[in-house]
């Protein structure tokens, strides 16, 4: 028997951004699609409303792949259908599933069971924000987090930046949003004063920043990012 497939399909980064987050293939996939694993079931099932779900809601089939019930999916459960034919989404809480998102682990398992893995166009905020920065988009690294730890941030920073003089690659990375008025803060008492900076701040949404600005340019400059997602790029 033919295998189904698992889509992998991008969601909106902001609110009120689902019509340019989507394309005609997302609507026929999801016009098809009836059993999803998703990290939060309320804004998954809105947003495959907005997307022109045509399906009723009480037919869909969602496996919760949040924080506290990932650990215990079973898979044998949760591909049993599409080992008999049927196809199946995956969606992330925000952005592409599997690129900074746990939903990685559920694509290494379909391909474990040799299931067709397919990747659908959408907003990934960490390509979006390199895409706008200016720097160098031929060599770049994702590094996810900093270090919490005062001290460790200070010098991974450090390291970081002298690795991009070195090797002209883009350093890209997060923060918690409601830590990210400290992070910036750090980079700019941490970096050289010729060092460039992109704050990509709440990208797709109506109040978007993305800007780029050396070190010294951005202390002359003061911007509230707290509780706004954001991405942090940095080129030497």
């Amino acid at each position: 028997m033919k295998k189904g497939k698992l889509y992998l399909i991008p969601v909106p980064l902001a609110e009120g951004v689902e019509k340019s987050s989507y394309t005609p293939l997302h609507r026929d996939v999801i016009g098809k699609v009836t059993a999803y694993i998703v990290e939060n079931e309320k804004t998954a099932r809105k947003f495959l409303k907005t997307a022109g779900l045509t399906v009723p809601q009480s037919e869909l089939i969602i496996h919760d792949f949040g924080k506290h019930a990932r650990e215990k999916m079973d898979y044998n459960k949760v591909f049993a259908s599409v080992l008999k034919g049927k196809d199946m989404g995956l969606m992330s809480e925000a952005g592409c599933p599997g690129v900074a998102d746990p939903g990685a682990d559920v694509v290494a398992e379909a391909h474990r069971r040799n299931i067709q893995v397919v990747p659908l166009v959408g907003p990934s905020s960490i390509l979006l924000a390199l895409m706008a920065s200016g720097f160098n988009g031929q060599k770049f690294t994702f590094h996810g987090y900093l270090p919490i730890d005062k001290g460790e941030r200070s010098r991974k920073i450090k390291e970081l930046e002298a690795q991009s003089r070195r090797e002209k690659i883009t350093q890209i990375f997060i923060e918690t949003p409601f830590r990210n008025n400290q992070l910036l803060a750090e980079l700019l008492k941490v970096c050289k004063p010729e060092t460039k900076l992109c704050v990509a701040a709440n990208l797709t949404g109506a109040d978007e920043l993305i800007e780029s600005r050396t070190i010294a340019d951005w202390q002359a400059h003061s911007f509230d990012l707290h509780k706004i997602p954001t991405i942090f790029l940095l080129f030497a």
